[in-house]
């Protein structure tokens, strides 16, 4: 039969697969449990047993997941899982680190001295959890990292960001993108945070309308947890879920609402939590508003009226402002505060102007400040250095009128860094070596930092040179991944690599980009600058990193003109801009350079941290006296401009601080580092490294800075505290009466006569006595609780009006009414003075002048 061959068989028609999910979740060896444990605990960040086991698991993911143990231990091959569980060595090692990891939660189980709830906005704890931005985040961090080493009884309380901070990429021009990268909670360190009865927490703050609900979490950094509120949530509308979405994201509206849930919901988690502490910290205005919800509390719940409340409130509160600037503090303009804020002003029995003067320093103003709100309701005020204390006394001056700025009880406590997290691994080594095995638990004794005198000369070098050459060839990677994910010119990239030199001397200049910060001071000459960074025989090399705000435009474009300038033929390799600054970069930089540069507009600085983290690794600073430096710098151990301003102009000062900073850089830095003996060491340089060291490192600790609020603020405002509300609140009650008393009749009080010797109205004689009568009628007050104090400040000068020295009249009668007060002047120095006289209210149960500020000059 014959075939037909023009016949086609039709192939089987072939059906598109139905693809099917499914799980498969990871799971560690029993065996290797203890490594869960640990990878949900903080504390490994600043273990290098910890650090070191996690990374031995597998070095390409540990580096690709950023260091996150917890996605490690999920995306890690269980055929390696395998492998580990019977390696004897690794598991003798993680036993170790596990063993290391409970005793040091055992010997933290009892906790002595007052307990404190620590309020802050962000907390830089590690890169896997975004829930910072930059300094003041990292600042709180390391305070919670050191409050488990020092074993305080500390919880802290935040936000929990869906987003967090944003992640910076440059593109080819060099403008900084700003992306948001939402995180997934499970791989995290966060853990519902559960009351006794095992339910999660939830709470709820009133919005204009609607009320706001936010599940709590917590993480576990050692021995001390900290708790952040989610808005994020089905039960809340997408504005509301938006709350807890971006770190300083949104407008000022939504500022306000994150700092309603972090104040008021912060303090409602806490007492679902079962806690009530003894001392409440508000880490910046951000959380002012603790200070009202408590007040709400005592009110409700122990019948207290608001003065009542407010002196327990007040004498159990320190407010430590980060802000050198009026312009940095939070404030809301009034019309939208009294859309959230009214029913407030109804909880505590206060009408709504009077409420708003708790944000103001008179009616007239039309925005409600949030460090004016924590200023009032706090007894405790501090700047964070030394010279920003007496800046925020500026700031906050009209909050006290009637007083002078040098009288204000505004204190400092001078910013730290944790040792533990900041110390290089090398570093660490060595001061275990001669410092000896209580090392770094008895940091706080200064002579113990004295040893590294004995270190040789040849072993600090070579591990300087050590960290220098790793944090070169980390740049290295780190920078080509990001400039090829760019598109970047392959020609240049190489360009670059080969001219990055590992025995240069290396400076960085590392922090958030804001105009003040001044990061374009170093290319006001750059003939000049490519002179220094070219020199032949005694090479320089620059490395830049930080993020703008996406709101400051200014900051940006200054990013952008250093990538512009780092691409020119003669600064190629010698300037280097590196993207998205986070935590592992800093650590590298900071460990690596051989020098800081910090050159903020003074003294705009509050302290800054950055400087302090360089001089604990040998990185020596090289700084604007501002912030911490001006009670850091030491001849010997680093550099600094001249503290005197010469020009009232910016322009021409920073023209004059910018050809300071070249001549420093060329007659100085380079020289010392340059100097080599016949073995190559630069013993000069080594000897700053030491001084260092020695003499700036031990104070600029978090142990050093959580021993001062100790001692300054908590354990005397706890004592205060608990005088305060002994016997149902007795001296609170007591005290709210008698300031009611004095305040209703403190204008009825008249000056009757003064009599002032002839002498101090013309001219008085060192040495001699001179005497001062006032006859006061006292209107019924008695005479132990008015005081009379004659002020003397200084006539002329910069400060005209600079406080000399105050002295208190003794009662010398009293008849009736009337009270005579008398003082004997006694001058024994010469000069041209103002002198006035001040009359003010005594109580020996205030803790200060400014605690009742009621102040009458005649």
């Amino acid at each position: 039969m014959e075939s037909n061959k023009n016949t086609h068989i039709q192939p089987p028609a072939i059906n598109d697969p139905v693809w099917k999910k499914f799980i498969v979740e990871s799971e560690l060896p029993e065996k290797l449990s203890p490594l869960r444990e640990m990878s949900r605990n903080l504390w490994w960040t600043w273990s290098i047993d910890a650090r070191n086991i996690f990374e031995c698991i597998d070095e390409t993911i540990w580096e690709a997941c950023e260091h996150n143990p917890i996605v490690l231990l999920e995306e890690v091959n269980y055929k390696r899982l395998k492998e580990l569980e019977n390696d004897d060595h690794f598991i003798e090692e993680m036993h170790k680190a596990y063993d290391i990891f409970k005793e040091y939660l055992r010997e933290r189980e009892i906790k002595e001295g007052p307990s404190i709830a620590y309020f802050s906005m962000e907390y830089g704890l590690h890169d896997s959890l975004k829930i910072f931005s930059g300094g003041l985040g990292i600042l709180a961090g390391d305070y919670l990292k050191q409050a488990s080493d020092s074993n305080v009884n500390l919880v802290g309380v935040g936000l929990l960001y869906r987003y967090g901070y944003f992640k910076q990429t440059l593109n080819l021009h060099g403008e900084q993108m700003a992306n948001y990268e939402s995180q997934h909670f499970s791989k995290i360190p966060v853990h519902p945070a559960f009351d006794k009865d095992g339910n999660w927490v939830q709470i709820e703050v009133e919005y204009p309308g609607r009320t706001l609900k936010a599940k709590v979490w917590e993480v576990h950094i050692g021995s001390v947890k900290l708790y952040l509120l989610d808005a994020d949530i089905s039960a809340n509308s997408p504005e509301d879920r938006f709350v807890t979405h971006h770190l300083y994201g949104g407008d000022n509206e939504n500022r306000l609402k994150q700092e309603i849930l972090l104040g008021i919901g912060g303090i409602k988690a806490l007492r679902k939590l079962g806690h009530k502490s003894d001392i409440y910290h508000c880490n910046e205005g951000h959380a002012a508003f603790i200070g009202i919800e408590r007040t709400a509390e005592y009110i409700s719940n122990q019948n207290l009226s608001y003065a009542q409340a407010k002196e327990v409130v007040r004498a159990s509160t320190l407010f430590t402002t980060h802000t050198p600037v009026p312009a940095g503090h939070d404030s809301f303009h009034v019309s939208m505060f009294e859309n959230y804020m009214r029913s407030f002003a109804v909880k505590l029995d206060l009408s709504w102007d009077e409420f708003l003067m708790l944000g103001k320093t008179n009616p007239n103003e039309d925005h409600f400040n949030m460090s004016f709100l924590a200023s009032h309701m706090s007894q405790g005020i501090n700047g964070v250095s030394k010279l920003h204390g007496d800046v925020s006394k500026t700031i906050l001056k009209d909050l006290f009128k009637g007083f002078l700025e040098e009288e204000l009880e505004i204190g400092y406590v001078t910013n730290g860094v944790h040792y533990c997290t900041w110390a290089a691994q090398e570093w660490k080594k060595i001061h275990k070596k001669y410092f000896g095995k209580g090392f770094p638990m008895n940091q706080l004794d200064k002579e113990v930092w004295q040893d590294i005198y004995k270190v040789d000369d040849e072993e600090i070098w070579k591990l300087r040179q050590n960290l220098r050459l790793k944090m070169i060839d980390y740049i290295k990677q780190r920078f080509t991944d990001n400039w090829i994910k760019r598109n970047e010119n392959p020609k240049l990239i190489s360009e670059i690599l080969g001219e990055l030199n590992p025995n240069a001397l290396t400076i960085g200049f590392a922090r958030r980009f804001a105009t003040y910060k001044r990061a374009h001071l170093l290319f006001r000459n750059t003939e000049r600058l490519a002179e220094i960074l070219n020199n032949p025989e005694k090479p320089v090399q620059f490395l830049f990193a930080g993020k703008a705000h996406p709101a400051d435009k200014a900051g940006q474009d200054l990013i952008k003109h250093i990538v512009e300038i780092s691409k020119r033929p003669e600064f190629i390799g010698k300037i280097l801009f590196v993207q998205n600054y986070d935590m592992n970069l800093a650590k590298m930089l900071l460990q690596g350079v051989d020098v800081w540069l910090n050159t903020p507009t003074r003294p705009l600085e509050a302290s800054g941290t950055s400087g302090e983290k360089g001089v604990m690794n040998g990185t020596l600073h090289f700084s604007v006296l501002d912030g911490w430096w001006v009670e850091g710098y030491k001849k010997d151990a680093g550099w600094a401009l001249p503290l005197e301003r010469a020009y009232d102009v910016q322009d021409f000062q920073d023209e004059l601080d910018a050809e300071t900073i070249y001549t420093i850089l060329e007659d100085e830095i380079m020289e010392v580092f340059y100097d080599r003996n016949k073995h190559g060491i630069p013993e000069r340089w080594i000897g700053f490294i030491k001084n260092t060291l020695a003499q700036v490192s031990p104070d600029f600790t978090t142990a050093r800075m959580i021993h001062d609020y100790q001692e300054r603020y908590y354990n005397p405002q706890f004592e205060r505290t608990q005088k305060i509300v002994a016997d149902d609140f007795r001296l609170a009650k007591e005290l709210a009466d008698w300031k009611t008393k004095v305040s209703s009749m403190w204008n009825q009080i008249e000056v009757k006569d003064v009599q002032v010797s002839d002498g101090i109205e013309n001219a008085m004689k060192v040495g001699n006595f001179y005497p001062v009568k006032v006859a006061i009628d006292l209107k019924g007050l008695n005479s132990h609780e008015v005081g009379l104090e004659m002020v003397i400040t200084q006539n002329g000068g910069d400060n005209p009006h600079k406080l000399i020295d105050k002295i208190e009249f003794d009662v010398e009668q009293v008849e009736g009414s009337i009270c005579i007060y008398k003082l004997n002047m006694h001058p024994v120095n010469a000069g041209s003075f103002n002198y006035s006289m001040r009359l003010f209210p005594k109580n020996e149960n205030l803790p200060h002048r400014q605690d009742f500020g009621l102040v009458k000059w005649i």
